[in-house]
């Protein structure tokens, strides 16, 4: 049993859930026996005896690399000592008084003591112990676990009234199973210090109401369709805390009007809150965080679990203290399902607990302040109800999408374990059905309320009606120990697949790189794979950009296509479906293929705004975002990616090729012949800077010849026109034939990849655009000083009453993008076919001209500048990763976390740490290998998916090995370290010694 326990007779075998657990904490008592007093009648620290299952469970715990702690009245380390067990403990707590019974022993102050000595979160702890006090101690404190031990028996039910989730007759009856190890893949056999656990536990002391929403963001838990946001079941949505629920994909449009303009806006839905639960003690005022008498507040988001835990305590203005400890999760094994556990334990004072449970769906997307003065009511309630004695439900309905919602919960309350009868009042306010239960609660007796909820839509598959679908749901749906183990094993397997693991010669950025992990798995994991869905650029945490869909995939696309590229497919099909859509924008523009749009949403169609208001002077603004053809590069090369990364013929044929060669036609339509120059240039559009949307004094928007556009252009054609002829040789349907492209057209794009424009300056730098280098200087270091945060320079000068566009200046990478990429030699061979030779002296040259030119108003770009400097200045890539793995979780750009998290910048330290440290890359049918690591990292791993097998790659500053996991797939070719290529095959490994290279040899890629 490895949960809260159900009321059930004491099992003969309790199975300790070693999967979920860091450490373990003993009491004194069930470890040794203490023997009779001294005849001199001091203490009894020479007469211990130890229980004789004691040592054998101990020893075992630790060969897993659990710790151990143990706690003890007074000289616990000398008495164990004295039967030789005080090895077995990292960690031995002494508390003077502590062999009375009461509210010394109930505090669980010297428990949470040895948990923090230990390095471990409570709620991944277990606490084993034979008193009822120590038992309520142990539940007040959140401990993931607690075991009553009744040896001489006659106190189970004492002990479990207190909170013991399990009780047993001896240490002997408490089970670990033999292949604990392999759920434990976090931590090696032979790791026993609490280090192993440092970097999971996203935590929070506290209440800052100014920090909530960024904390909300950053604890949001989700499986890929359904996410909430960490917010305090207690509280609603206001300046301080916001409770968003969000449904993958779920859209609905409003038409608002403002300024005398008419604003139409398409926006992910904020669905109805399933997650309120308040709470009071009888003749009191319902109870808030920021509200009086709260003490001890943590808030800590369990990133290998996908657990939030919450515990606090509060004090009345009667004196009475009560400890409230809650477990919230949105189950990554069950993706309609979420589900709060909440435990009440009145320290000091037995009365009535009054608890209110409801749906509200009275919400709206009010979370982002920009968006204030525009409408944003999505839902309209559509009927609700109530379900026997624990449930309710409600059914609301998207205004324009017509998109039906049935949301249901079920709520119980468990004394002592049992099902309890208290009294239920249901009351059915409109769209807000709600529950209030009224508790009998006692003195130190802990109460156990549980809330499941289930969301359906109308867009899901196989359901036949969203709101009895729910109620089926949440019926059928197991406790919360059910839920949490299912949980855990799910979040498991994701993080096999997915974790890096990190090993420097310092303070290493173990918890940021675990927080952006987790929450790409969150926002995009295999569970997306029966959904019609995107990758938001703000995930499924907040209501910034709209949840709208941009360029940004591109970076979580290279990171899912070699660790999960089940779900790289079903996400890059979203744009497949898109395709008639993005057929109708180009034609709009005289263009063939597909143009697809720099926002997108539910049908395709762009949705970035044409004009903005502008506060400040009171205007409407031009907005010329959507100039940013280069989106569908993006998608090309993300589909190249994935089929390189899964050879993956069949998507290839049936929807890949397709999107690759329909995006190949519209920009070989943009590009147009100088027939003076005898080159192709493509005009009229915006690069991925974004601070440049023009020339300065030119009416007309859009630049001419932006070079990550056109060299990138190059790039898709030669991959598609290589689609082409390997489907021809391995299909006799001919793609090309079947989409109307001719001959002739096939012969234009192998000309344009021969004769495309490059704009240059100075010593062979690669131009921004044409004219970047005829702009003027900018004043950054002078700027920098005057303002402070310069990142938004665009926003700065508008006020200024001056524009980017005079400026060279960027926002974020432009040029440097293809360095991203694209690796140096293969850059150099695009530009060599076009008549442009680049040495490599050249590379370094364009990346210091850049690097002094850039303001870093994007999320993004620490990302690619941290990529690109590793090619030449290891120690400034170094900083670069560090300043981006903090972007979200320091809030740099000044509160923009709160509306959701940047989920490209995220994947993209993810991808930085694997494509460029480990010098990753999947190309001409073959993996490649070649580290390039930091000086401060002594070590990298992680395991790869590629072409079916599980590869483990390790780095180290002296040697890289790659060991294949044993499977039944065809060998595939590798190039490791500069070797020349070899194949490795089911169960091989290959290991190759790093030479260190100069500097230019680096450069030279």
């Amino acid at each position: 049993m490895a949960g809260r326990n159900t009321g059930q007779a004491r099992p003969a075998e309790v199975r300790l859930p070693v999967e979920r657990l860091d450490a373990v904490v003993f009491e004194f008592g069930v470890v040794l026996r203490d023997g009779p007093p001294s005849r001199a009648g001091r203490d009894r620290v020479d007469a211990v005896t130890a229980f004789s299952d004691a040592a054998g469970l101990i020893e075992r715990l630790r060969e897993l690399g659990l710790s151990t702690a143990v706690t003890s009245s007074r000289c616990g380390r000398e008495r164990l000592a004295k039967v030789g067990l005080d090895t077995l403990f990292s960690v031995v707590v002494d508390e003077d008084g502590a062999e009375a019974e009461g509210p010394v022993r109930s505090d669980p102050a010297v428990l949470l003591r040895a948990a923090g000595l230990l390095g471990v979160h409570p709620g991944r702890a277990a606490v084993v112990h034979c008193s009822v006090a120590g038992v309520q101690a142990g539940c007040r404190g959140g401990f993931g676990l607690v075991v009553g031990v009744d040896r001489r028996g006659g106190r189970e039910a004492d002990l479990r009234a207190s909170g013991a989730d399990v009780v047993v007759a001896g240490l002997d009856r408490i089970t670990v199973d033999r292949d604990a190890m392999g759920c434990r893949w976090w931590q090696s056999p032979q790791t026993v210090s609490g280090a192993e656990h440092a970097g999971w536990l996203l935590d929070y002391i506290g209440v800052d109401p100014d920090a909530e929403g960024v904390r909300e963001t950053l604890c949001t838990v989700g499986n890929g369709y359904l996410a909430s946001r960490g917010a305090a079941p207690e509280t609603s949505a206001g300046p301080a805390r916001y409770p968003g629920t969000y449904v993958a994909g779920l859209f609905n449009r409003l038409v608002s009007r403002i300024h005398g303009h008419t604003h139409e806006d398409e926006s992910l839905v904020n669905l109805p809150n399933w997650l309120v639960l308040r709470w009071r003690g009888e003749g009191d005022r319902w109870v808030v965080p920021e509200g009086p008498g709260i003490t001890d507040y943590r808030q800590s988001l369990d990133l290998r679990a996908g657990v939030l835990h919450r515990r606090y305590r509060h004090v009345d203005g009667r004196g009475r203290a009560t400890t409230v400890v809650s477990r919230m999760l949105v189950s990554m094994a069950a993706p309609h399902l979420a589900a709060l556990e909440t435990t009440f334990v009145a320290e000091n004072w037995s009365g009535t607990l009054r608890v209110r449970s409801a749906i509200d769906g009275r919400v709206a997307n009010t979370q982002v302040a920009q968006y204030a003065p525009l409408a944003r009511a999505h839902l309209h309630a559509d009927g609700q109800g109530r379900d026997s004695q624990a449930g309710l439900w409600l059914r609301t309905r998207t205004s324009q999408s017509r998109v039906e919602v049935g949301v249901a919960t079920r709520t119980q309350v468990f004394v002592a374990g049992v099902l309890a009868a208290a009294r239920r009042r249901v009351t059915m306010a409109v769209s807000r059905p709600e529950e209030t239960y009224d508790i009998p609660i006692h003195e130190g007796q802990p109460v156990r309320v549980q809330k499941v909820a289930a969301y359906y839509t109308s867009r899901d598959r196989a359901v036949a009606e969203p709101v009895a679908a729910a109620r089926q749901a949440v019926a059928q749906a197991g406790g919360f120990a059910d839920l949490l183990t299912d949980q855990v094993t799910a979040w498991r397997r994701l993080w096999e697949r997915s974790h890096i693991e990190m090993q420097t010669d310092g303070p290493a950025p173990v918890l940021e790189l675990n927080v952006h992990t987790f929450h790409l798995l969150a926002t995009t994991s295999p569970n997306v794979v029966d959904l019609d869905v995107g990758v938001g650029a703000r995930g499924l945490h907040g209501e910034g950009y709209r949840g709208h869909v941009f360029w940004d995939e591109v970076f979580a696309h290279r990171v899912l296509v070699l660790h999960l590229p089940e779900a790289s497919r079903a996400l890059l099909l979203y744009r497949w479906r898109r395709l008639d859509a993005a057929r109708r924008a180009a034609a709009a523009v005289g263009c063939r293929g597909v143009m697809f749009p720099w926002e997108s949403g539910s049908d395709g169609r762009e949705e970035t705004p044409s004009e903005v208001f502008d506060p400040r002077s009171g205007r409407w603004m031009p907005d010329h975002t959507a100039l940013q053809r280069h989106v569908g590069l993006a998608i090309g090369y993300s589909v190249w990616q994935y089929y390189q990364a899964t050879g993956d013929l069949g998507f290839l044929r049936t929807y890949g090729a397709e999107m690759m060669l329909e995006v190949a036609r519209f920009f070989a339509d943009l590009a147009q012949e100088n027939r003076t120059t005898g080159r192709y240039e493509i005009t009229g559009v915006m690069g991925p800077d974004e601070f440049h949307d023009g020339y300065p004094d030119r009416n007309v928007p859009g630049l001419a010849n932006n070079a990550y556009t056109n060299v990138m252009t190059v790039w898709l054609l030669r991959r598609a026109l290589e689609a082409v002829d390997l489907l021809a040789c391995h299909h006799r349907s001919d793609l090309a034939d079947a989409l109307g492209i001719g001959e002739d057209e096939l012969a234009r794009w192998r000309d344009i990849t021969t004769r495309m424009y490059v704009p240059w300056h100075g010593q062979q730098i690669i131009s921004q655009f044409d004219g970047y280098a005829d702009l003027d200087e900018f004043d950054l270091p002078g700027y920098a000083a005057r303002y402070g945060n310069i990142s938004r320079l665009d926003r700065i000068l508008a006020d200024e009453g001056d524009s980017p566009n005079r400026y060279q200046l960027g926002k974020q990478a432009d040029v440097l993008m293809l360095l991203y990429l694209l690796s140096a030699e293969e850059l150099r061979d695009l530009l060599a076919g076009l008549g442009y030779p680049w040495p490599p002296q050249a590379l370094p040259r364009t990346v210091d001209y850049y690097v002094n030119r850039v303001s870093h108003g994007s999320t993004l770009s620490r990302v690619v500048h941290a990529w690109v400097q590793a090619r030449t200045d290891r120690l400034a890539s170094w900083n670069f990763l560090t300043e981006a793995l903090s972007a979200d979780i320091c809030d740099t750009q000044g509160g923009t976390t709160r509306e959701g998290i940047h989920l490209g910048a995220m994947a993209g330290t993810l991808d930085l740490i694997e494509r460029c440290y480990l010098g990753l890359e999947s190309r001409e049918d073959a993996l490649w290998v070649n580290p390039r690591l930091p000086q401060q990292i002594t070590k990298l791993h992680t395991l790869l998916t590629y072409r079916g097998h599980q590869l483990h790659v390790t780095a180290t500053q002296h040697d890289v090995a790659l060991i294949a996991s044993p499977c039944n797939v065809a060998p595939v070719t590798v190039h490791v370290a500069g070797q020349p290529p070899t194949t490795i095959r089911s169960g091989q490994t290959v290991t190759v010694p790093l030479k260190p290279a100069p500097e230019i040899e680096r450069a030279s890629g």
